[in-house]
């Protein structure tokens, strides 16, 4: 179950923020996935929930996104979005093609009291 490695780093960089904001408090975690993360939203959520217990973001709200997958093909030059996972152009056929979106991790944004 990765996701509770990513719950458990996501936390890391959660402490290091709100002391250097000098939160009190964090309210709101904001957090996007590629959807080659493969994660599953109930169990992050679900062990974010447990990971965060006893901190500073205990009582957190967790908004996460999965973004698409999206290649540029280098033979038609055409961006796509790609959602069933087989990577092949579905303009020209291609299978030679560049990944632009799909295998990131983002925080957006902490959010918190003072």
């Amino acid at each position: 179950m990765h996701e509770l490695k990513i719950a458990e780093e996501l936390i890391g960089i959660i402490k290091q923020v709100a002391e250097e904001e000098n939160l009190k408090k964090v309210t709101k975690v904001n957090i996007q996935f590629g959807k080659m993360i493969m994660i599953v939203p109930d169990v992050f959520h679900f062990v974010f929930d447990g990971a965060v217990k006893g901190t500073i973001a205990k009582n957190a709200r967790l908004h996460l996104e999965i973004l698409p997958v999206k290649f540029v093909c280098k033979k038609c030059r055409e961006e796509t979005e790609i959602d069933d996972l087989l990577f092949v152009c579905p303009l020209c056929g291609s299978n030679d093609l560049e990944l632009i979106q799909g295998r990131e991790t983002v925080i957006e944004s902490i959010e918190g009291e003072k």
